[in-house]
């Protein structure tokens, strides 16, 4: 007794007999390459419900102030607005 089940091909969607197909799940070596390629150019994604801890933004990273032993800030932006020596600028 042979079993019989027609199924769709996930990459092309023809139907075909799932237990006389040799490249199952797909209907030919061709759909079987196709999904292949796509997997190798890392087409297909999973993506990642894990839940990211101890992560900070840059956003956050700016409310806090870094200070190193003297007690002075380290993380401020430079002040664009100031004046620089015309030594110091390169063109």
């Amino acid at each position: 007794m042979n079993k019989v089940l027609n199924v769709k091909c996930p990459q092309c969607g023809t139907e075909f007999s799932y237990y006389d197909s040799k490249f199952r799940p797909f209907c030919t070596e061709r759909c079987r390459m196709v999904d292949l390629g796509h997997w190798l150019e890392e087409s297909y994604k999973i993506p990642d419900t894990r839940k990211q801890e101890n992560t900070i933004n840059e956003k956050e990273l700016n409310e806090f102030e870094i200070e190193d032993e003297n007690h002075n800030p380290l993380n401020q932006s430079p002040n664009i607005d100031e004046e620089e020596d015309d030594e110091t600028n390169y063109y």
